[in-house]
This record gives structure tokens, sequence and C-alpha cells, in this order.
């Protein structure tokens, strides 16, 4: 790989370039599976092996493919991995693969994994391609995770409640009561809108935290500036007194 770090890789993945924080990739299914974590996490980690898969495939067949032809490979690509996934899922955690229904298959259409097909894996060899989209596909789940673990908390007083239908009857023990039983809820908070009122709660942080970082870049430079100058200054004044 030529010009791009392993490191910016994953700088991107997971906070610059996160398919659902930067690029507003992936919405439907982020917006509508995301009523507790447990869900987020099995149509992430689902979303996560496609991206894998996909990209090294593409990144593999790269010299091969025609320029005409890049889009509909693409697809064909994408769909037969998502086929596989979604027939493993309906065979080894059928309780999840009902509740996620739909959308599985629509995991064809998430425009983020397309994307890093043809912006990343595209031009690029296959073992960058697959870091890539384990990585953007990590960013993707982890905030799943994290949105339907908000509205699962403040919605249910819950946490990974039913984490069972993913990964078995031992789960149980995971589910955390977070408010007192007695809690009866906020409904809205599991209802489509919560699902906007969160996201949106999720967007203005990571705004706020980069606002954060930038300051504190730009102060740093300000006092290398700053020190290079009086060194300059100090070095100046050495040489005129000699």
């Amino acid at each position: 790989m030529s010009d791009i770090s392993y490191k910016q890789i994953i700088v991107d993945g997971l906070w610059k370039n996160n398919a659902g924080l930067v690029q507003l990739l992936g919405l439907c299914p982020l917006l509508a599976v995301t009523n507790n974590a447990i869900n987020g996490l099995g149509l992430g980690v689902a979303t996560l092996i496609t991206l894998v898969i996909s990209n090294a495939s593409v990144s593999a067949c790269r010299h091969w493919i025609k320029r005409e032809i890049r889009i509909p490979f693409y697809v064909m690509v994408i769909a037969t991995n998502v086929t596989v996934v979604d027939l493993l899922m309906n065979a080894y955690l059928p309780d999840l693969h009902s509740v996620l229904g739909i959308f599985i298959p629509l995991i064809v259409t998430n425009c983020a994994i397309i994307a890093r097909a043809e912006a990343f894996a595209s031009k690029q060899p296959v073992l960058p391609s697959i870091v890539d989209g384990f990585m953007m596909g990590l960013g993707f789940l982890l905030l799943l995770v994290v949105l339907g673990g908000l509205r699962e908390i403040v919605g249910s007083g819950t946490l990974f409640a039913n984490a069972s239908v993913m990964l078995g009857s031992w789960a149980d023990q995971l589910s955390l009561q977070v408010f007192h039983q007695d809690y009866s809820g906020f409904l809205l908070a599991i209802l489509p809108p919560g699902a906007f009122i969160f996201m949106g709660f999720i967007l203005a942080a990571k705004n706020i935290i980069d606002g954060y970082l930038d300051k504190q870049k730009a102060a740093k430079l300000r006092a290398e500036k700053l020190a290079a100058e009086a060194k300059s200054q100090i070095i100046g004044g050495v040489s005129a007194i000699e």
C-alpha cells in the first residue's frame, strides 16, 4: 500500500470516516433495528463480515474487472456474500434471524459497502482492503450497539436483554437491569422517532469532541510555532553578540 497507512485506515473506519457517523450511510437498518443493543450487535456483525469478504473479493479481482462492468460486479459479490450470511444466520441463529428479518438481505443495498469497494478495495491490495473492511464494519457495528444500548436503557431500563437469541442460553446472565424493575420505560425511545432523536445526540457529541480536538491541535501548533520563533530569536541574538 503506497499512500495510506494502517493507522489511517483504523482512525477513518472508527471515527473520521465512520459510515454511520460521518458518511451517514446505511441509516435505514441503523435506525430500524436498534431498539436494543443485541439487535444492533447482530446486524453489525453481519455487516462487518460482508464488508470484509466483499473488500477482499473486489481487491483480489481488481486487475481483471473492466471499468464498464465494475458496479454490477460489486453488487453481485456483495449479494452473494449477504446471501451466505443470511443462510448461516437462519441456520445457526434462527431467533435473531427472525427478529432482524428483511434487514439482513437489505445489507446488499447498504451504500457503505459498495462505496468501500469502489473507493478503496478496487485500488488497493488484498490485505489493506481486508483491514479497511474490518475497521469500517467495526465502526458501523459500534455505532449500532451504542445507539441500540442507549435506546434500550431509556426505553426499557435494561441493557443486553435477550442476549440469548444471539449468544445462546448462557448469555441471559449478561442482561443488566439498569433502572429499578418498577421502571415503566419510555416508549418513545424504542419507537422510530426515538432512533432519530438519539442519533442526533450521538452526532452532536461527535461534533463537540471533534471541535475540542481541533482546538487542542491548533493550540499545539501555535505553541510549536512560538517556540520555533523564540529559538530563532535566541540563535540570532547569540550570533549578533559573537
